[in-house]
């Protein structure tokens, strides 16, 4: 048996993309025991994970748990972010340690002169190979989302049967559908649509439920991650943006239309589905051959170019159509 240390801080579909290296490891020995360290906000994604047996969070800095992370005695490290913080805690820890290794330079050449020299990998697939000096393998089932028992959902989402997830948030506005495209999408669905996002979003949302038609239904701001998992989950189709509910809908092997704007597949982020079937169901809709796209490996809050054509390009029967 060996005691191990999880590393991401951050965000929401970063850390569900780390599922399966939790589950690899506990499935390469019952007795291994795994902690998981992560910033305070994002515990809630990991605190019903059966395979996990503590969970640690900070604020901000790793000062504010040193004694704790020290007295655990871990055996290994698996830093699967990569960044100033974790080196901290590996420095603190002096354990053996396996690290993620980024491919921000292969990003950045793809971002400014559109060369893709990006290996075909997802990036769970790349978390996975972090674990190869241990012998632990891939199990090929997927990721992982456990939502929390006492999760309940409010009535009027619970009298609603056969809907449609519409995740219209996202961390920058370049890799969002506009307001107008998402109305006029939802203007030709004649099914249940259920709009999910932040408090970010809120004013979107009560934006696109008032100029649409009555079978639109605004929870942005309204739900917790858990209960917007729920929703996901539950629903029969979700649509998405490059964002973390869309991680959290390929853990439940839902039928995903997943919407891109600024960023790329190629990054290696794109829905992680295991199953050929619903793998077939997954449908990336993109502008194609823009000399502009990528622009960024995250995202802007406006178009560099102030045309936008990433998203105003979109095809949006091709959305309609797939549902």
């Amino acid at each position: 048996m060996s005691k191990f240390l999880i590393i991401r801080f951050s965000s929401i579909g970063d850390i569900v993309l780390t599922t399966p290296v939790i589950r690899c490891i506990k499935k390469d020995n019952k007795n291994h025991e795994i902690h998981y360290l992560t910033k305070s906000n994002f515990a809630s994604l990991l605190v019903s994970n059966p395979y996990l047996n503590k969970v640690h969070t900070i604020e901000k800095k790793v000062s504010e748990i040193a004694d704790i992370l020290q007295a655990e005695n871990f055996d290994f490290v698996i830093d699967l972010h990569n960044n100033l913080r974790s080196a901290k805690v590996k420095l603190l820890l002096k354990k053996k340690s396996f690290t993620f290794k980024k491919l921000n330079f292969k990003k950045w050449i793809l971002v400014n002169t559109k060369i893709d020299l990006l290996p075909n990998k997802h990036i769970v697939t790349r978390y996975l190979e972090t674990l190869q000096p241990l012998n632990i393998v891939d199990d090929g089932l997927g990721l992982d989302f456990y939502i929390e028992p006492q999760t309940v959902l409010p009535n009027t989402i619970l009298e609603l049967e056969n809907y449609i997830a519409f995740v219209i948030g996202g961390t920058h506005k370049t890799k969002k559908l506009t307001d107008d495209k998402i109305i006029s999408i939802c203007k030709k669905i004649d099914k249940p649509i259920l709009l999910l996002g932040g408090k970010e979003e809120t004013e979107n949302g009560k934006n696109i439920c008032d100029n649409s038609s009555s079978n639109v239904h605004d929870f942005c701001g309204k739900l917790s991650l858990q209960q917007s998992a729920l929703v996901v989950k539950n629903a029969s189709i979700v649509i998405t943006h490059d964002t973390g509910l869309m991680h959290i809908a390929a853990a439940f092997g839902k039928k995903i239309i997943s919407v891109w704007g600024n960023t790329v597949p190629e990054f290696g982020m794109y829905p992680y589905l295991v199953d050929k079937n619903k793998i077939e169901n997954n449908i990336i809709v993109e502008v194609e051959n823009l000399s502009c796209r990528p622009c960024s490996k995250i995202g802007y809050k406006q178009c560099p170019k102030k045309h936008f054509n990433c998203i105003n390009l979109i095809d949006e029967n091709e959305i309609v159509n797939n549902i």
